[in-house]
């Protein structure tokens, strides 16, 4: 395997392991930890530290070790004012088309969780992702999808938002904009999106308030 093989390989799995929640925040990582660990030298390693720390995934500190970093409260407000503004146009547009097989898929995913029973973080995860693909692409809006991937995953990083299996509210909140593009009422759909993410900043200041 070519050193920027290895490279890619070593940024892949040390992201993953963030981004899910194996390697916490404020973790230091050492390179000869690292190097032992994923089998492989220091230069490719170097390499995915590199990356990781342009995205600001993790930082170098003063004796040369790199700090997991936390996500910020502001970085969380940050994005979801972000994805309000991207995904409340996507979601008027979407409405100028109608359902899609896609909506559908994603409605059908979401009713399974208006029972209000507990239900696993990781499904709602995949199925809260697969709504917001299905809005971007119902709109046509096929850079979008990848990213609010990208969004996601530094909220994904956010230890808060695994701590939570209740989610008969976002389900409700997804059913209601796909309903409304389903209607092609443009109004409608951004009105339910808005209120989709200023319910959601709502719960991320109030899951903060408790931890």
């Amino acid at each position: 395997m070519s050193a920027e093989s290895l490279a890619q390989t070593a940024y892949r799995r040390i992201r993953d392991d963030i981004v899910e929640g194996r390697i916490a925040p404020n973790t230091i990582l050492t390179e000869r930890d690292l190097a032992e660990r994923l089998g492989i030298s220091r230069t490719p390693l170097r390499s995915a530290l590199s990356v990781l720390e342009r995205e600001q995934v993790i930082e170098r500190m003063a004796n040369g070790a790199h700090l997991v970093r936390r996500v910020s409260v502001e970085q969380l407000l940050d994005i979801i004012q972000l994805r309000l503004i991207l995904e409340r146009a996507a979601a008027r547009r979407a409405a100028a088309f109608g359902m899609t097989p896609e909506l559908a898929a994603a409605r059908a995913a979401q009713l399974r969780y208006l029972g209000g029973a507990e239900m696993d973080f990781e499904t709602f995860w995949q199925d809260d992702g697969a709504f917001h693909r299905a809005v971007a692409l119902a709109a046509g809006l096929t850079l979008l999808p990848g990213l609010l991937s990208e969004q996601r995953a530094i909220v994904r990083r956010s230890t808060i938002i695994r701590t939570h299996t209740n989610f008969a509210d976002q389900a409700r909140e997804h059913i209601a904009v796909i309903d409304a593009i389903a209607s092609r009422n443009a109004a409608a759909a951004s009105a339910a999106m808005s209120v989709h993410f200023e319910r959601m900043r709502a719960r991320t200041l109030g899951w903060l308030d408790k931890d």
